[in-house]
């Protein structure tokens, strides 16, 4: 068993945003070619109160094609560990052999779902405004994903020069200049306290928050606007349903009261999903954008991004020698 620590996982990833972009459009090419396996994601959720805002999901995945990998991701969100000082979330990956379905690698999973998280975000913007791409985004959330989000349209979109940060919490909105700086150097970021006028100013908008409950709509936006709905439930079902909607998977984003489960609650069906981002970047779908109707792009956070970038963790920290190796961890 190789055990990688989170000081390994970030000293393999630094840097190769453009590989790591790739690899998850090459997942999504095999997704959408039905080569993954993918089943529903288990939601571990606590009956206490004081518990009601925190789960735990396990996210079990095959991706086939010519590294074909399988493993499970076991992911932890806290949303009141921010507020303590902490990360919201924390996770855990374990790799199976495909020979003889034994674990051989236990991987620290944050950053891994944080960066594939990123990637896809960036990956969807740059193709979804192929035509015309930005200049600026607006982030709203100022936490560890919007900065993963911020560093990967750096380079995915490199004609992308002010990000405006928003935050509940204005201190924090503050605080984020100084990271957004150190992660995408050619971005000048600022914060902004009037979050409607913010959305009408900028074509690209990235909505990572820890919001339970649809708060907002995107009435403000202007008429060429892509949002990237990382977060999943900040938008009101209505405004999903006024949207050009892009998705990574419809079975597995309209589920557990995300806005487009909401969305779908409304109308009996997913008519409202435009087409997959897989299907985009194979060419089997165009993507239509209609005036006056902003493009969001709600990408659930596919289980077999995170094995497959573990598995490319595992084989660069194996070439270098990184990790913990357990011999014993099995019987022989």
């Amino acid at each position: 068993m190789l055990i990688l620590r989170r000081t390994d996982v970030t000293d393999v990833l630094s840097g190769r945003e453009a590989e790591i972009i790739d690899l998850v459009a090459d997942t999504y090419r095999l997704h959408d070619e039905g080569r993954t396996s993918l089943p529903h994601s288990t939601f571990l959720r606590f009956p206490e109160e004081h518990h009601s805002r925190d789960r735990i999901i396990g996210l079990p995945a095959y991706r086939g094609g010519d590294r074909p990998v399988a493993g499970m991701k076991w992911i932890a969100s806290f949303p009141g560990n921010v507020a303590a000082g902490s990360e919201r979330a924390s996770a855990a990956i374990v790799l199976n052999s495909l020979e003889n379905g034994r674990p051989v690698a236990f991987v620290e999973g944050a950053v891994i779902s944080a960066k594939r998280t990123a990637a896809s975000a960036a990956l969807a913007a740059a193709e979804l405004t192929a035509g015309r791409p930005p200049a600026s985004v607006l982030l709203i959330g100022c936490g560890v994903i919007n900065l993963e989000i911020l560093r990967f349209l750096a380079v995915a979109l490199p004609g992308l020069r002010e990000a405006a940060l928003y935050d509940t919490d204005p201190a924090r909105a503050e605080a984020f200049v100084g990271r957004c700086a150190e992660a995408a150097p050619g971005v000048k970021a600022h914060p902004v306290t009037d979050p409607a006028a913010a959305l009408g100013g900028h074509r690209l908008v990235s909505l990572a928050t820890t919001a339970a409950t649809p708060h907002m709509d995107l009435a403000a936006c202007g008429p060429d606007t892509t949002v990237l709905h990382v977060s999943l439930r900040d938008l009101t079902p209505e405004a999903i349903l006024g949207a050009v909607n892009v998705v990574d998977d419809a079975d597995h984003v309209c589920r557990e009261r995300t806005s487009l489960d909401l969305a779908q609650r409304i109308t009996g069906d997913r008519d409202f999903v435009a087409a997959p981002i897989g299907a985009l970047l194979r060419g089997t779908a165009v993507l239509r954008r209609e005036p006056g109707r902003p493009v969001v792009y709600s990408p659930f956070g596919l289980g077999v991004l995170d094995v497959a970038l573990a598995e490319f963790v595992r084989e660069q920290a194996g070439t270098r020698g990184l990790g913990v190796r357990v011999d014993d961890f099995l019987p022989v």
